[in-house]
């Protein structure tokens, strides 16, 4: 892979085109789990390789490539999601009637309050995650990769997880009828 990455670095864009074939799918699928939008992922890459083909004579350690790459991707993603705070959304609510109680549907409601729970995190923190649990790399490579101490990794993934327990919790109190019903005649509690 070195040769290739150096072959690259000196303006071969056959071995750029090899190299770009090889990371594709890896490159979206983490960021497709990062935007959690397939179309947003695309071009996320796309930007990606974009970026790496022109900074490429500036790498100085090829064999340090992967996570050089994988830097790019999660900055072209923190840059998405901030230009997408910028914009207005515009949400179509339909009227549905009430879902029918069962396993297949409680496990889409619960994979729908997972989503909106990792969606509520940061770009940084959602990598991490992603990083993690997807890809499976350690907090040490981790590190390389966003260039932070693993001390920093650990910290990012524990408040990532805090911060969907804290949303799954605040929505399952939503959903659930409230505890405490109040009787509307004030004689009937006496």
């Amino acid at each position: 892979m070195s040769d290739l990455v150096e072959r690259a670095q000196r303006g071969d864009r056959e071995a750029f085109d090899a190299i770009a074939s090889a990371a594709y799918h890896r490159l979206y699928a983490v960021s497709r789990r990062i935007l959690r939008d397939g179309y947003a992922a695309e071009d996320v890459v796309q930007e990606t390789l974009i970026r790496a083909w022109r900074d490429l004579p500036g790498l100085r350690e090829p064999e340090r490539f992967d996570a050089w790459l994988h830097r790019l991707l999660l900055r072209a993603c923190q840059d998405h999601a901030r230009a997408e705070r910028r914009r207005p959304r515009q949400v179509l609510v339909l009227e549905i009637d009430a879902a029918v109680d069962t396993d297949a549907v409680a496990r889409l409601a619960d994979r729908d309050q997972l989503e909106r729970a990792f969606l509520e995190l940061s770009v940084d923190h959602r990598a991490v995650l992603v990083l993690t649990h997807y890809v499976g790399l350690r907090a040490p490579e981790i590190g390389a990769i966003l260039e932070i101490p693993p001390g920093t990794v650990y910290s990012r993934l524990h408040y990532a997880v805090l911060a969907i327990r804290a949303a799954l919790t605040r929505s399952e109190l939503l959903e659930s009828p409230s505890a405490t019903t109040t009787s509307p005649n004030p004689e009937h509690g006496r």
